[in-house]
This record gives structure tokens, C-alpha cells and sequence, in this order.
């Protein structure tokens, strides 16, 4: 990470410290990009600001400017494609392997992403509210924990090779005491799961914003 300077020809990662933040910058990390954060208060409103707005019109975190190619981007899976494809690492290009790839972050952005978040809201923020919603969300949220737990089965990471797909569902996982899940229940995903928390990228990506270095300007 660098600090603010002129001249900055990195990328501007606006993000707060949620699992779809922290997809970026654990990416930001490993692939060793000039970036500096400016944070985004959801709690606050921060996201509805105009001047966030204007790149990031669905008024969520992250979103990214790169300064070297003057690419503005919000949603954090095409984020992640961006950025991998921008410098050739940690996706795949063409074949096979990239569409299986593609697949399972479909599967993350689609199911892990929105489904944990329900179960997020309604289980850890609101208990007792609405049981049907507690109920099905948490059902839904072990179901993709077995789907998971399945694919891991003789492979280290979930496409074979450490890549995207890890780091955009790694984030959602470590959220496993919001949901109330117990990793021991699936030994292959728990595995997985302390496998990518030693990785010292992923320990400074998941800090952030931690030390919240600059607000979002105006």
C-alpha cells in the first residue's frame, strides 16, 4: 500500500471492511499494486455521497480508479477480473481452466455473496425477527457450505491452482461465526480456509481499512 502523493499513478481502492472490500484489496496485495485507500463509511452513508456516486452508481463498496489507465470500476467480481487480467496473474486467459474459473466465481457473486449476506442480516443483525427468513438463509447458508466442502475434495484451492475465485469466497467464509457455522463440520473447507489465512497477502488485504488512511474527499 502507498500513502496519498501527486502524481499517483496506482489505483484508489474505496472500500469499508466488509468481505466484498476485502476481496480487493487481499487481490491489491497479492499481485503487489501501488494502491491507497480511502474509506467508505457505509455506516455512515458514505456510499451516497455524490462524488462516489459518480464511479460507483450502484452506491456500494469497493469500487477502484486505476490512475495508469483511467479505468473507474465498481462490483467487486469484475474488480477482480480487472485487476487479473491487467497484470496476467491469478486467472486464466482462455480454455478450460478459465471457464471453470469464471464458473465458480459465478457461483460466489451469484450464491456465496448474496446468501451469507442474508444470513448476515437476518441471524447476526436482527435475530428473532422474522425465524422464516433466519431459517432459510441459515439452510441455504450450510447448503453452500457442503457444496463447497464437496468441490475441495483432493484439491488445495477451488479451481485447482490458487486464484480469484479464492479470494473473492475466502472473505465470506471468514465471516463463519456471523453465520453461526462451525468450520470443524467440513474439515476439507476449514482446511482451505487456514491454508489462505497464512498467506501474508491475504493478512495485510484483510486489515484494510483497519487504519483508515483518508476519507473520501469533499
Amino acid at each position: 500500500m502507498t500513502s496519498q502523493q501527486e502524481d499517483f499513478n496506482g489505483i484508489d481502492l474505496y472500500t469499508w471492511a466488509t468481505p466484498n472490500g476485502r476481496k480487493v484489496s487481499i487481490m491489491l496485495e497479492e499481485l503487489e499494486l501501488p494502491y491507497r485507500v480511502f474509506s467508505v463509511d457505509i455506516t455512515q452513508g458514505d456510499q451516497h455521497r455524490p462524488e462516489f456516486l459518480a464511479f460507483s452508481p450502484n452506491n456500494k463498496i469497493p469500487a477502484i480508479i486505476d490512475h495508469e489507465t483511467g479505468v473507474g470500476m465498481m462490483e467487486s467480481g469484475a474488480i477482480l477480473m480487472y485487476l487479473a487480467q491487467k497484470t496476467g496473474k491469478l486467472m486464466r486467459s482462455s480454455g478450460e481452466k478459465y471457464w471453470q474459473q469464471m464458473q465458480w466465481l459465478m457461483f460466489q457473486t451469484g450464491h456465496v455473496g448474496p446468501m451469507l449476506g442474508q444470513t448476515h442480516h437476518f441471524v447476526k443483525f436482527n435475530p428473532g425477527k422474522a425465524p422464516y427468513a433466519e431459517e432459510r438463509y441459515s439452510k441455504e447458508n450450510a447448503r453452500l457450505y457442503e457444496v463447497l466442502e464437496n468441490r475441495l475434495q483432493e484439491r488445495d484451492f477451488i479451481c485447482d491452482d490458487y486464484s480469484i475465485v479464492d479470494i473473492a469466497t475466502w472473505p465470506w467464509i471468514s465471516r463463519y461465526e456471523f453465520q453461526q457455522m462451525n468450520l470443524s463440520d467440513y474439515p476439507r473447507l476449514k482446511t482451505w480456509y487456514l491454508r489462505i489465512a497464512e498467506r501474508p497477502a491475504v493478512k495485510r488485504g484483510y486489515a484494510v481499512p483497519k487504519n483508515l488512511l483518508v476519507p473520501i474527499p469533499g
